[in-house]
Formats: C-alpha cells, structure tokens, sequence
C-alpha cells in the first residue's frame, strides 16, 4: 500500500498503513487472520453494524476512520466515536460509530472493532468491500462464535446456545435459551462429568494395576454410583428432551384419510387460506408445513396427503410422505370425517395410532353426526378427544389447548434447557452407556466391559461440553450459524 494516493478531485489522500494503531495488539506473528463481516440482517434499519475480529481489527477498522473529534491514537477501548469512513480515494462512505473491544474482554477474546453504518445494505457493503482492500477476509457462518469458544470465552454449549437464542420462536424458548446462553445447562451437567470421569478412572486404574494399593472397586458401590448418575442425567435429559421440542417446535401430523378435512383444519388453525380445500378427495399431494405458537410452545403442523390405497403414481408419493411424517412426528393428530361412519381405513390407522403419541378429532360437527367419541372409544379407548368444526373454527382453541397438555410442558418451567438435537443424542448415548455398565455388571460380564461403556459415557458429555472436539464437529456445529455471528 503506497503512503497517499490521488483522488477523485485530484486532491493527494494520505494512507494511514493499518498497524500504526495499537502496534503492540497486531503485527505478523498472531496465528489468527482478522475476519470482518456484516453483523445485522440485511434490509432498511437504524443501523448496520460491520464487525472485525483478529489481531488487526482495530488498525483496519481505523485505517479510513476519521473522528470527528480528536485523533485516532486517543481512542479508548469501549468507547464509542463518532466520524467518518471513506474509501481509499478519501471519498466519504458513511458517517459511523466506531468501538473497539481490547482482547481478551471481547466477544470473541480477540481484538474486536465494530463499525455502525446507517442501516440499509449499500453503506456497510462499501465500508466491508473497503475492509477486504485493506486485508481483512470474509468471516465463515459462525466463526466469531467458533472463535469464542476456541479461545475459552464460552463452551461449546453455550456456543450452540447463541443459536438458540437467535431462532427462539416463543418466549419460553428464549427464555430457555438464555438460560443455556448463561451456562446453567453447562453448570449441571459439568459435575456429572467429572464424577463419571472420577469412576471411569478408579476402575480403569483398579483394572490396570491390580497390585497397588487404590480404593476397593466393588460391583455393588460401582453400580450404586451408576445408578445415581444414571437418574441425575436423566433428570438432564428430560429437561433437555422438552427445551429442544421448545427450540425446534412440537412436529404434529394431521393424518386420516382423504377429505376428512385435514385441509381445512390447518387453515382453521393458522385462520388463513394455507391450503387448498376441495371436495375431491387425495387433493393434498405434498407436506405443507406451518409454525403455530400456542402458550409458549410451537406447534410445527404437517398437513399430509390422505393415507388410503393410492390411485396413481404421484398419490403413492403424497402418501409414503404422509407415512413417514406419521412415523416420525411427536404428536399425530387423527382427523376424523364425524359426519360418515367409520371405514375399515379409519380402523387401520387406528391400530397405528394405539402406541404412540396421539389425538383424535372429530371434524364436521356442524353436520349431523354419525361418528362421535363413542365410536372412537370402540378403537381407542384411552384417547384425547376434541369435536369440532373445521369450517365454522369451532372447538379449535380447546384443541390446540389438548395438543399442549399432551406435550407436557409447562411454558412457564424454568428447568427447560434450550438445546440442539445433536446435545439431546449426545445425551441419550450417555444414558445408553451408563445402563450398558451397569448391565455389564448385573449379567457378569465384569468390570473392564462396565468401564468401557462408562468411558462412552465420559466422551458424550465432552462433546456435548467441548472438552473433545473436532474440527468436523464444530465445522458441522457453525454452519448453521449466519455468517456475521
């Protein structure tokens, strides 16, 4: 980079090389680049904020600031100053904020700039294009938060936890997730850790090293202590079952046949014309899925084709769809046509639902009834039933109230942890494992196969943790993050 340049008017512009601020926080020897990316959703807005994180953040980020007040070398860190940034020809971009964020105390724990332009898209994009000149690179989706957890600023569950936080789709899922963000989530499950750490060791050395003089390792006080941790990570586990529902939302499938009013339900449900509703039967040919909330819990609605024989290659698709939706859903939703007698599909479905996580509804009571909860009760006689009228909206409310009591949640527990499926596996391996021990134990098997399976244990709460990690792992982790976090 030359030390002035001429610029549009033909006036020299002085270039202020990057490491003439804070030299003493940059230079060639930081094993980090600086990263800079947009940090705000793009669109008109207050604000849009550029942020850089690296060892050069505050040298680039200053490079084309100029206050408005004072000199650049008297700017604190944390302290806002308001100036002007220009392109490298000294034309104005935009009238700016800028702050800067002294490693550690950052978000990132590195050195950390940020740039507030005026929102819209066209500012913060010229004043990022100018960052890149100057020698910044583009930040990967999630690599200022990658870049938090790798240098000690939050675990990796609270780093998954900002995730959380961001795509909160109730208040009780915000809660949850702020919850996590705080580290409550890592603060429960840290001791259970280090406890089955602590008996994976003894057992280990017990077995190791037989003739040294260690505590006694009996099958019956090794399988006392697995039984404790086995209920307090189950305790966990529920919390954490119920706070990823809240994350992700509760899958209800709307299954029955064809022309019981699936359709129309939906629609009455979101009180908008989402899908199409005609009296030909099998017109749903596709998933239609809709987020609702209610109480504090989302309800992800799958509208599914009508599940019968199939008349056609495409109605065959529509129904294999409908069949997995059902098999892999958490609540199914049976809509019954209340209006006909039941038929021999009705029954079919029926015998499906008996295991699993069901309700009943019966549509079309604003016409006379010829199926009703008794005739249900012949085929399912522990069932949640709710009557109701799809075209009229009636009985809707009292349904979305019966699909959050069968859920189970209270809204209002703040037990709830807010965390990824990928944590609730993690989490149900463990519990998998620590049963394998003390099966292992229980059947003879002896304590060398008990003290592998509790390893298992002891790597699953690492990684949920960060403890053990890879790079494929956290590559898969902050993908899904956006990119300016």
């Amino acid at each position: 980079m030359t030390d002035s340049e001429t610029s549009r008017d033909g006036n020299t512009v002085p270039r202020t090389p990057p490491d003439a601020f804070f030299p003493e926080e940059s230079g060639d020897g930081a094993k980090e680049s600086t990263i800079a990316a947009i940090a705000t959703a793009p669109g008109e807005a207050g604000i849009a904020i550029v942020r850089l994180s690296g060892p050069k953040a505050g040298a680039l980020a200053l490079a084309q600031f100029t206050p408005f007040s004072g000199t650049k070398e008297t700017i604190s860190p944390r302290t806002f100053r308001l100036g002007v940034f220009q392109d490298g020809t000294g034309q104005p971009l935009d009238q700016v904020l800028f702050v800067l964020f002294a490693a550690p105390r950052s978000y990132t724990g590195e050195e950390v700039a940020e740039l507030h332009c005026h929102g819209g898209t066209l500012a913060a994009k010229l004043v990022l294009a100018e960052l890149f000149t100057l020698g910044a690179r583009p930040a990967e989706p999630g690599e200022f938060t990658r870049r938090a957890f790798l240098n000690g600023r939050i675990d990796l569950a609270q780093a998954e936890a900002v995730l959380s936080v961001i795509r909160a789709r109730s208040d009780a899922a915000l809660r949850a997730g702020v919850r996590t963000l705080q580290g409550r989530f890592s603060s429960r499950l840290r001791p259970l850790h280090d406890s089955i750490l602590r008996l994976s060791g003894l057992l280990e050395a017990s077995l190791d090293f037989p003739e040294e003089e260690l505590p006694e390792c009996t099958n019956e006080g090794v399988l006392r202590e697995l039984s404790a941790l086995s209920e307090a990570l189950s305790r966990i586990y529920e919390r954490s079952r119920q706070g990823n529902l809240l994350r992700e939302g509760v899958r209800v499938a709307l299954v029955g046949r064809p022309n019981v009013g699936k359709s129309s339900l939906l629609n009455a449900f979101l009180q908008e014309s989402r899908a199409i509703v005609t009296a030909v039967p099998g017109t749903t040919r596709d998933i239609i899925e809709e987020v609702l909330t209610h109480k504090g819990v989302p309800l992800r609605l799958l509208d599914t084709a009508g599940i019968r024989t199939p008349e056609g290659p495409v109605e065959a698709l529509g129904i294999d769809r409908a069949n997995r939706a059902f098999e892999e859903a958490d609540i199914r939703l049976w809509v019954v046509d209340g209006s006909e007698p039941l038929t021999r599909e009705d029954e079919e479905l029926a015998s499906r639902l008996a295991p699993r996580p069901h309700l009943v509804a019966i549509n079309k009571a604003d016409l006379p009834l010829r199926t009703g909860p008794e005739e249900i009760r012949t085929l399912l006689w522990e069932s949640t039933i709710v009557v109701l009228s799809a075209e009229r909206g009636e009985g809707i409310e009292e349904l979305k109230d019966a699909l959050v009591r069968l859920w189970g949640n209270d809204a209002s527990d703040d037990e709830a942890h807010n965390v990824s499926s990928r944590q609730v596996e993690e989490l149900r391996l463990a519990l998998d494992a620590l049963s394998a021990a003390k099966g292992a134990l229980s059947s003879g098997l002896g304590q060398d196969a008990a003290a592998t399976a509790i390893a298992e244990a002891r790597g699953c709460l690492e990684r949920i943790l960060g403890l053990s990690w890879d790079d494929a792992l956290l590559d898969t982790i902050f993908s899904r993050f956006c990119i300016g976090k």
